[in-house]
């Protein structure tokens, strides 16, 4: 498989199957096949017909699988949709330096997005309204102590405020500049990233309730079947804060319409639709100058995601 990072774990698909073998001898017999497609967080290797290998990418990374394994099985339970179904957690050994785990396989396909210039897509009205109710679910689960006294949840950025994303989003944009082909109007996306700035943060209140959130509600993490919401993958990015960010897939899925629905199913008020307008802009921006030529299907996806968002009525 090919780098994505540059200080990216080496593993050979002889080392996995080492792995499999001394800790899961049950899938001894089992094929194993690299995924034509793996995410960016983890190598992914398909184990038989029913089973999925993910393996960190990056020194740290099975600090993911170990925060899945605590507690996607919890709030699987409250989820309107499937999760992925942990089977084991594989521990260090042959070389390789980071927990793992063996997932259920999940059938689907990933949903289209939507470009501003987009045709309609009839189905995606009920994809809004299903997709709301995935974030209500999320919302409606009370962290219990254990998970609010659980760092891993804590760590990530996304459930922090814009102003504290301030200094990343304009290295980010600074970094896209220099993308000759970048179909996309910089000038205006800072012009928006500065309003935001000045928009009601929850995060300043202490006293503001803590919500979950998944933190990656986009397409590549969703999976359909015959136009319906059937599966969530990949709870590596899972934790306690301000849920806003798990908005801003809507700006890639959606078009105006269909976002109104999404909207209107959350019941979600103007400044944080606005801040969620926002982290949608910056986690495009972010993935440009980094996955430009490793990724070229995320490209497309935020690139959808940038251009709705600066296509967005105010």
């Amino acid at each position: 498989m090919s780098k994505l990072h540059q200080n990216e774990i080496s593993i050979s698909i002889e080392t996995v199957r080492r792995l499999i073998d001394r800790q899961f001898p049950q899938y001894t017999d089992l094929t194993l096949a690299p995924m034509g497609s793996s995410g960016s967080s983890n190598f992914q290797y398909a184990l038989g017909s029913e089973l999925l290998v993910r393996l960190p990418r990056l020194p740290g990374g099975g600090e993911s699988i170990e925060k899945e394994c605590r507690w996607t099985r919890e709030l699987a339970r409250h989820l309107p949709v499937a999760v992925p179904e942990i089977i084991g957690k594989g521990e260090p050994d042959s070389g390789y330096s980071e927990l793992w785990s063996i997932v259920r396989w999940q059938n689907g396909t990933h949903p289209a997005v939507c470009f501003p210039d987009s045709p309609t897509i009839p189905e995606h009205y009920q994809l809004a309204t299903e997709l709301a109710a995935v974030i209500s679910a999320f919302r409606d689960i009370e962290p219990d102590a254990d998970a609010l006294s659980d760092q891993s949840l804590r760590q990530q950025y996304r459930g922090r405020s814009l102003a504290e994303h301030d200094g990343a989003f304009r290295h980010s944009l600074k970094a896209c500049r220099s993308i000759a082909a970048l179909d996309l109007d910089l000038d205006a996306a800072l012009f928006l990233w500065e309003r935001s700035l000045d928009l009601p943060d929850a995060t300043t209140n202490h006293n503001q309730p803590q919500y979950w959130f998944h933190g990656d509600i986009v397409a590549e993490n969703l999976l359909t079947e015959n136009g319906r919401l059937c599966g969530l993958l990949d709870f590596g990015g899972l934790g306690i804060g301000d849920p806003t960010v798990d908005l801003h897939g809507a700006w890639e899925l959606f078009d105006a319409p269909a976002r109104d629905t999404f909207r209107q199913r959350l019941n979600v008020d103007d400044p944080t639709w606005l801040r969620g307008r926002a982290w949608a802009l910056a986690i495009a921006l972010m993935t440009f100058p980094y996955y430009w030529l490793s990724m070229p299907g995320r490209i497309h996806d935020r690139l959808a995601m940038a251009q709705n968002v600066l296509a967005d009525p105010e």
